[in-house]
């Protein structure tokens, strides 16, 4: 069964200021390949997700999906979480996919198991209710591209390198890359991706609709994530109710026809009617000041 975490238990796994994140970043042990920070002050309802494995280039150990699985429990029920950002917190990669000194040495017997449940932990984040931004300022290929495509936003350095390279090990992407990537910049274009195993920069991701924003890369690594942070603080002033509703509302209505989503988003409306926060919305629009909401 995944453990949940309580918020305060979440927070005990990681407490660290900027220059905190930059130390910890040559090396590693197993307690400290994610950590988990709960921003505080303006920034409060920010989740920040940070990858710390850099000896191995932030793959996918049976030890980090459990992490990571660990961490999205610890988000996942908690309202007072607005928005989540995933990030890196090893220069020049983001997360490699899947670790294949490990595959290498696991029973055929458990490779099937594991890549389910590493498509499930891609799925969770999915299925978050609140929005998820991916930071790329380093290198994102195979499972780690699909992570990111799992997210609501992607933002990436200009020199940022990605792609769904798995056919160059005679495999498929096995963490949602062949149906997500052709629903986001088209079939056509997720084949050629696909099939040529081709790595992209983030000027190119894009130009192609695989990622939002493209930004200069900083001599701190870290434009992807200084980035993630400004929309994320675009989002966090809004409602969060409403947004979890927008997002829902959006992510089913994407599955189904026209006529089948305006059904969905008539019925995540009546969700929001009730809210303590709609009325708060109505109240300081008359008030002429900024709305306090509480997510009620």
């Amino acid at each position: 069964m995944k453990m949940i975490l309580s918020r305060n238990v979440a927070r005990s796994l990681s407490r660290y200021t900027t220059s905190g994140i930059r130390s910890c970043r040559n090396s590693s042990t197993e307690s400290d390949i994610l950590h988990l920070q709960y921003l505080e002050g303006n920034d409060k309802g920010i989740v920040v997700v940070g990858m710390n494995r850099p000896e191995a280039k932030n793959s996918f150990s049976k030890k980090l999906v459990q992490k990571l699985e660990d961490a999205i429990g610890a988000v996942e029920f908690d309202k007072d979480v607005r928005t989540v950002i995933i990030r890196s917190l090893v220069p020049g990669i983001f997360c490699a996919g899947a670790d294949l000194k490990e595959r290498a040495t696991m029973p055929v017997k458990e490779v099937g198991p594991f890549v389910s449940r590493l498509r499930r932990l891609i799925g969770g984040l999915s299925n978050l209710s609140c929005p998820v931004i991916a930071a790329l300022d380093g290198t994102a290929v195979g499972g780690g591209l699909e992570m990111a495509l799992s997210c609501d936003f992607r933002i990436a350095a200009n020199t940022t390198q990605m792609g769904v390279v798995e056919t160059r090990l005679a495999i498929i992407p096995g963490g949602g890359g062949t149906q997500k990537l052709p629903r986001l910049i088209g079939p056509a274009k997720a084949k050629e991706l696909i099939f040529t195993a081709r790595t992209i920069d983030g000027v190119e991701a894009e130009r192609i609709g695989l990622v939002n924003y493209s930004v200069p890369q900083n001599t701190d690594n870290d434009a992807a994530y200084q980035r993630s942070l400004d929309l994320a603080r675009e989002i966090l002033p809004n409602g969060p109710v409403a947004v979890k509703m927008a997002k829902q509302a959006i992510d089913k209505g994407l599955e189904v026809n026209l006529a089948s989503g305006l059904a969905y988003e008539g019925a995540y409306y009546a969700q929001i009617i009730p809210t303590k926060d709609r009325l708060e919305g109505l109240l300081a629009f008359k008030e002429k000041r900024k709305p306090v909401y509480k997510g009620e």
